[in-house]
């Protein structure tokens, strides 16, 4: 399902195995799933990251819904269009069913302070760092998002997490900016956490039962 907003994408489901209420795992997509071409827009150009997959199907197996919440500033500057966009995602869903993973939602805004025409907000609630793709996936889903969790890139993708009020964060490898400001998100509320890859993050987060469930 898209939205009736052209700058905006919404597909949400969830799958027999995911019960109402349960706390969900948010994705930024390049860099965390797939390789960052900067503006990806090509099926041909498009990489799954090694292990994350995998890091996917344990999620899934255990009912945890993942959700895909990404920016799109290749679509609001006009570089390419929604049609590229949801070919991308096809071949990407294409690619985690052949590894046993799915994705339970999929978010994305093209609003960008320099957008074209439209498209042209700066500060849009659907982009990060403001949480309103989270938000509008945790009413879709039913979800809840004081035991839910982030994995990014960048630190505006915790701060997004933060802002909807997530329980915490996980930075992927990243430069030391993008760390020292994810480190400035961290309170009494929002765990920060660091992690080499989605493998690595997905890990520790079962290790520990962040979302009520341990798995091997």
């Amino acid at each position: 399902m898209t939205t009736a907003d052209a700058g905006l994408w919404c597909e949400c489901e969830i799958g027999a195995s995911v019960s109402p209420d349960r706390p969900a795992l948010f994705l930024d997509r390049d860099g965390v799933i797939v390789v960052d071409t900067h503006y990806l827009n090509r099926i041909r150009d498009m990489r799954l990251i090694p292990g994350a997959a995998a890091a996917i199907a344990r999620c899934n197996a255990l009912g945890i819904p993942v959700v895909v919440v990404t920016n799109q500033a290749g679509i609001g500057r006009g570089y390419y269009g929604w049609a590229d966009f949801h070919a991308v995602q096809g071949a990407l869903a294409a690619e985690l069913e052949a590894e046993g993973a799915r994705l339970d939602g999929v978010l994305a805004c093209a609003y960008h302070g320099e957008g074209r025409g439209p498209l042209q907000m700066a500060n849009h609630p659907w982009r990060k760092p403001n949480p309103g793709m989270l938000l509008a996936a945790a009413k879709q889903m039913t979800l809840d998002l004081s035991r839910s969790w982030v994995v990014g890139d960048r630190a505006h993708d915790l701060a997004a997490g933060a802002a909807a009020g997530l329980a915490g964060g996980t930075l992927l490898a990243a430069d030391e900016r993008e760390r020292q400001a994810a480190a400035r998100l961290m309170n009494a509320q929002f765990v920060v956490e660091t992690a080499p890859n989605l493998a690595d993050a997905v890990a520790a987060m079962i290790e520990r039962g962040q979302f009520g469930e341990r798995g091997g």
